[in-house]
């Protein structure tokens, strides 16, 4: 069985190591596929993703076994400790490094994007029951997204299709905090005015990349991220407002376009002299139907506009948010041996 040298974290080189060995080196975190490795009898140092031997090491650990959720009191003790640690958003590095690797790996990141964007739009076109199909699933989706970032983020091999992953491991508590954060969230929005759904949006951010990368169940999940930003609320609302700045804009123009054409009808509906009923009523009737067909054919193409801005922006914005999840969740530890 080849043997294999490393560069650990100390830059100090270990070895000779089996494959084993560095697989469970990887799996703890000292390792990653951008460590410097050789085999035993050469001189030339590649990456460790570079050897297919070590790829499948490579994998989300929960990927390679279809390990359940961790006992309660692994995932309580973690918890805690998390809750007792100060968390820190930096707005600007989660920024620079999310359009890094989008660079690096647009191919991946890219249709790993596009996937999630057309399944979730498919969704909400669902005659009847799309948006709460869309509730439910799209954090399903956005979860395999995650992933991907996540395991590029940490050096780990990853394909298109781990947008999947969502469903094969934890689709139940997936599904649950995909559909609570949504309704709940506007449902706050709704009956308190905007900024309690606002809060909670912000708040329960990283309920999903919990539940699929630590295996939180649904509310701990929910209760951990709500916990932990709200001590670092403003900076991350800051975060997703600047990485969703295209989308907020594209979203805004077409608001205001679509206003532009309804505002003429309600000014000649209010400036009408007459008193007569059944007139006020044929005339809205007229009116409405008019300004349905106009919004019909200038609405669909501000839509499809607004859809392909989600899109191009939607592995940049996944970047920035899980960069900002790996500084508080994700730490890792250099190898000490």
């Amino acid at each position: 069985m080849a043997d294999y040298y490393t560069i650990g974290g100390d830059q100090k080189e270990y070895g000779p190591s089996t494959a084993e060995e560095l697989g469970k080196w990887i799996a703890e975190g000292r390792l990653n596929g951008q460590s410097k490795t050789r085999l035993n009898g050469t001189t030339e140092w590649k990456t460790l993703e570079a050897f297919p031997e070590l790829a499948r090491y490579l994998r989300p650990p929960e990927l390679l076994s279809g390990s359940s959720a961790p006992p309660v009191e692994n995932a309580r003790s973690w918890v805690e400790q998390i809750n007792a640690q100060q968390p820190s958003v930096e707005i600007g590095k989660c920024l620079a490094s999310s359009w890094k690797l989008l660079l690096e790996n647009f191919g991946l990141l890219f249709g790993a994007s596009f996937l999630v964007w057309l399944l979730t739009s498919v969704l909400q076109f669902v005659p009847g029951i799309g948006g709460i199909l869309s509730m439910f699933f799209k954090g399903v989706l956005h979860a395999g997204l995650y992933m991907v970032i996540l395991n590029r983020i940490r050096g780990r091999t990853a394909v298109v299709g781990d947008v999947f992953a969502g469903f094969s491991l934890a689709l139940g508590q997936l599904a649950l905090t995909s559909f609570l954060t949504s309704f709940l969230s506007s449902l706050a929005g709704f009956c308190c005015l905007l900024l309690p759904g606002l809060y909670l949006m912000v708040a329960w951010t990283f309920s999903i990349p919990l539940v699929v990368d630590k295996r939180l169940e649904f509310w701990t999940a929910m209760e951990t991220s709500r916990k932990v930003l709200t001590r670092v609320w403003f900076p991350m609302f800051g975060l997703i407002l600047i990485a969703n700045l295209p989308v907020i804009l594209a979203t805004a123009y077409m608001g205001i376009k679509l206003s532009g054409e309804i505002l003429p009808f309600v000014q000649k509906i209010m400036n009408s002299d007459t008193t007569d009923p059944n007139q006020l009523v044929q005339m809205f009737t007229q009116m409405f139907m008019q300004v349905g067909m106009q919004l019909a054919a200038k609405g669909m193409g501000l839509m499809i506009l607004t859809k392909v801005v989600m899109l191009v922006n939607l592995p940049f914005a996944a970047g920035a948010l899980m960069y900002a999840y790996e500084n508080i969740f994700g730490a890792r530890t250099a190898p000490t041996t």
